[in-house]
């Protein structure tokens, strides 16, 4: 799969704009980009981490609790930590600021938590062209992505749309066909492609634990129209 941008971005759900605002920009220190309007009452306010982007998810009507997330914590990467520093954000969100560079992360990066490593590497690697670095770490271009062992198991019928860290999202040039090829490759279908406006077309697919990954075929980065 060829990326659009050497980053994969994080989705988060919440229903404490302010609160949550204030903890990404003052506390954690990332810088405000601009808001997009998603539909169905959910404002995206989208923060800068080097090149990946932290989008906050504001939703106007009450989101249910997410129920148990492969998306264990989010790590990013802060000049103000010498070693790893955790942090909750409002909704209780495990943050974990690390010094730049720790297990080569540059921007952010996720944990998963997965009943099989080694059966998430080979999907990662496999369907979405990861590449393994060493057990339970790959690269997603200048992006890592974190895998550890555990015993979540997933509720499939639980609604993207709930409060937590809830997708990440891959930057493509194609959406419909990195959609239809991971598909074949054995990822699950989370959300049939759609196009937004003119800002993007996008879809879901779903890893063996359930996490959401967005294909997003975003005009501003791959700079066609869609």
């Amino acid at each position: 799969m060829q990326l659009a941008k050497p980053f994969y971005d994080v989705g988060i759900f919440s229903n404490q704009s302010e609160a949550q605002r204030a903890f990404w920009q003052q506390q954690v220190g990332l810088a405000f980009g601009h808001s997009l309007k998603l539909g169905g009452g959910v404002l995206q306010h989208r923060h800068n981490a080097d090149g990946a982007v932290l989008k906050l998810n504001d939703a106007r009507d009450p989101l249910p609790p997410a129920s148990a997330s492969p998306i264990e914590e989010l790590l990013l990467a802060s000049s103000k930590v010498k070693v790893p520093q955790l942090l909750n954000d409002p909704d209780g969100n495990p943050v974990r600021l690390v010094p730049p560079g720790y297990r080569g992360i540059q921007g952010l990066a996720v944990q998963l938590k997965v009943q099989d490593v080694a059966r998430s590497t080979q999907f990662y690697a496999g369907v979405l062209g990861l590449h393994p670095v060493e057990p339970g770490l790959l690269n997603c271009g200048d992006t890592r992505l974190l895998l550890v062992a555990g015993a979540t198991v997933t509720d499939l019928a639980a609604p993207l749309a709930a409060i937590g860290l809830r997708y990440i999202t891959l930057q493509v040039f194609d959406c419909d066909a990195t959609y239809a090829s991971a598909l074949a490759a054995g990822a699950t279908s989370g959300r049939e492609p759609v196009t937004l406006g003119s800002t993007a077309r996008i879809a879901f697919i779903r890893d063996p634990d359930g996490t959401w990954i967005e294909l997003s075929e975003r005009a501003s980065v791959t700079g066609k129209a869609v």
